[in-house]
C-alpha cells in the first residue's frame, strides 16, 4: 500500500481543489456583481437542457456567468468527492457507497412525493450517483490521520450543501439563502486550504520549530482578526444580496456627513436624487446602516490585523517564512480596504467588486493558516516540555499572594 506521509500527489490535488474553489468564489462574485443570479430560472437544468449539454451558442449575457458558475461548481464537487476518497483511503469505500445509495434513494423519494421540488430530487440522485461511482474506484492507499479524514468528510458535506443551497436560491428566489450560500463558501475555501496545507511537507516540518514558544497574545490576536474578517465577509455578502453596495455612494463621508440622517424625510430625498438604475428598490435606513457597519468593521479589521502581524513578526523571527506570510496578509488586507473604497468610487464596477470579493477570501485563508500554524507550534512546544517543568513555569508565572496579616 502507498503510504499517506509520502503522497506528494495528494497534496498537489488538494491545492488544485482549493484553487478551483477560489475561482468558483470569483465567478460567484461576478454573478452577484452583474446582478444575474436569476439569469437561468430553472435548476439543475438550464432552460430545460441537461446543464452539461446546454448549447454554447446560448451562453450569452447573464446566462454566460450563471451557467459557467454552475459548471464550475459541478467540477469543484467532483474534485471534493475525489479528495474525500483519497484522504479516506481504502477505508472510505464502504461509507461512500452507503451515502451514495442513500442519496439516490432520497432523490427518488423527493421526485415521487414532492414534484414541486424536482430540482432537489434530480440533484440528490445525480450527486448520489457520483458518490457511488467514487466508492467503486479501487483506491489502495492508507488513510490519512483521523483529523484529516474528518476534515475531508466535512468538505464532502459542505460541497453538497453548497450545491443544494445554490439551487434552492434559484427555485425559491430567496436572498437569505444567497447570503448563507456566500458565507459557507468562504468557510469551505478555508477548510480546503487547511487540508492542502496539512498535507504539505511544510506542515510536517513544523516539528523542527517545536522549541519556538508562541505567546497567548499572538494566538489571541490571530483569532480576533480571523473572526473580524469573517464578520466582514458576512456583512459584505449581506450587502450584495440586499443591494446595499451603493446605499452610501460617497467615501470616506456618507452623504457628505460622518453619519447621515436616517429619518423618513432624508431617506425620501436620497431616493429622489438617485441615478443608479441597477438598484431599483428604494434605499432603506437598514441598508445605509449595514453599509456603514461594513466600513466601521473594515477599520477595526485593519487595526486588528496590523497588531497581529506586528506580534507575529516580533515573536516568530526564528521562522522567516511565517513572518513573510504575515506581511503578505497585511498587504492583502490593505489592498482589500483600498478595493472597498474603489468599489464605491467606481459606482460598484463589476470587475473591482469581484476582485474585492476574492481578496476578502484570500485574507480569510491567510488568517486561518497563520492561526493553524501557531496553534500547531503551541501544541508541539507544550508537548515537548516535561509536565513537571510546565507546572513549575506555571507557578512562576502566577502573581505572588499577599502575606497574611499577623
Amino acid at each position: 500500500m502507498a503510504r499517506f506521509e509520502n503522497n506528494l500527489w495528494l497534496h498537489r490535488f488538494a491545492v488544485v481543489t482549493a484553487l478551483a474553489t477560489l475561482g468558483l468564489i470569483g465567478i460567484g462574485g461576478l454573478v452577484t456583481s452583474h446582478g444575474v443570479g436569476m439569469a437561468v430560472p430553472d435548476w439543475p437544468t438550464t432552460y430545460g437542457y441537461n446543464m452539461f449539454f446546454f448549447p454554447i451558442s446560448e451562453w450569452v449575457g447573464g446566462v454566460f456567468y450563471e451557467h459557467t458558475h454552475r459548471l464550475w461548481a459541478s467540477t469543484v464537487g467532483l474534485l471534493v468527492v475525489a479528495l474525500t476518497r483519497w484522504l479516506g483511503g481504502n477505508t472510505s469505500r464502504r461509507p461512500l457507497a452507503v451515502v451514495g445509495i442513500a442519496e439516490i434513494a432520497a432523490g427518488m423519494c423527493v421526485l415521487a412525493l414532492w414534484p414541486h421540488f424536482k430540482g432537489m430530487g434530480f440533484f440528490l440522485t445525480g450527486i448520489g450517483g457520483v458518490v457511488l461511482l467514487a466508492a467503486m474506484v479501487p483506491v489502495k492507499n492508507q488513510p490519512a490521520n483521523r483529523a484529516l479524514v474528518n476534515l475531508g468528510w466535512l468538505a464532502f458535506v459542505l460541497v453538497q450543501l453548497q450545491g443544494l443551497l445554490g439551487g434552492l436560491r434559484v427555485v425559491l428566489f430567496k436572498d437569505q439563502i444567497g447570503i448563507v450560500h456566500g458565507m459557507i463558501a468562504q468557510l469551505f475555501l478555508l477548510l480546503l486550504c487547511l487540508i492542502a496545507f496539512a498535507t504539505s511537507q511544510t506542515w510536517k516540518r513544523l516539528e523542527e520549530w517545536k522549541d519556538v514558544r508562541v505567546s497567548k497574545a499572538v494566538r489571541s490576536g490571530l483569532s480576533i482578526s480571523l473572526v473580524l474578517i469573517f464578520l466582514q465577509l458576512v456583512l459584505g455578502a449581506t450587502m450584495r444580496h440586499q443591494h446595499a453596495g451603493l446605499a452610501v455612494p460617497d467615501f470616506p463621508l456618507a452623504y457628505g456627513k460622518v453619519w447621515p440622517p436616517l429619518d423618513d424625510v432624508s431617506l425620501e430625498r436620497i431616493n429622489q436624487q438617485r441615478v443608479d438604475s441597477r438598484d431599483f428598490k428604494p434605499i432603506t435606513a437598514f441598508q445605509i446602516v449595514l453599509h456603514l457597519a461594513h466600513r466601521i468593521g473594515a477599520s477595526a479589521t485593519v487595526v486588528a490585523v496590523a497588531l497581529a502581524v506586528w506580534r507575529v513578526r516580533r515573536e516568530m523571527n526564528p521562522i522567516p517564512w511565517l513572518a513573510r506570510m504575515a506581511s503578505l496578509w497585511l498587504c492583502v488586507i490593505l489592498c482589500q480596504a483600498a478595493l472597498g473604497a474603489a468599489t464605491v468610487w467606481s459606482n460598484k464596477a463589476a470587475d473591482i467588486t469581484t476582485v474585492h470579493v476574492i481578496a476578502g477570501a484570500i485574507s480569510l485563508v491567510l488568517a486561518g493558516v497563520l492561526l493553524a500554524v501557531t496553534l500547531r507550534l503551541h501544541v508541539l512546544h507544550e508537548s515537548g516540555v516535561p509536565l513537571v517543568q510546565r507546572s513549575a513555569l506555571g507557578k512562576l508565572s502566577m502573581p505572588s499572594q499577599p502575606a497574611s496579616a499577623v
